[in-house]
């Protein structure tokens, strides 16, 4: 879909934004790449898709609570920039 410049102008001012004659045929083409992308969207397939109104209603998915010291400390220091034997080595900061 292409915008020519007088329907770009019109969308500008029901938007309540200046847009200078030179930058019309620009934007022109921004939006026509907008329009492009939902008209794609449009092209996918949804039937069995029940609408979302909202995530208030839904009930989340949690994992199990299971307590663990992370077991992979080598992983966890493997960026330290120093470290002391299995704990991160930072400058003193009282003195």
């Amino acid at each position: 879909m292409s915008l020519d410049p007088a329907t770009v102008r019109r969308i500008a001012r029901l938007a309540r934004i200046r847009v200078e004659e030179a930058q019309l045929v620009p934007l022109g083409h921004e939006l026509s790449g907008i329009l492009n992308w939902i008209e794609q969207l449009n092209e996918v397939n949804i039937d069995g898709v029940e609408p979302l109104t909202g995530a208030a209603n839904m009930a989340l998915r949690l994992r199990p609570d299971v307590v663990s010291d992370g077991g992979d400390v080598e992983g966890v220091l493997a960026n330290a920039p120093d470290r002391a034997g299995s704990f991160y080595a930072v400058p003193k900061v009282v003195e």
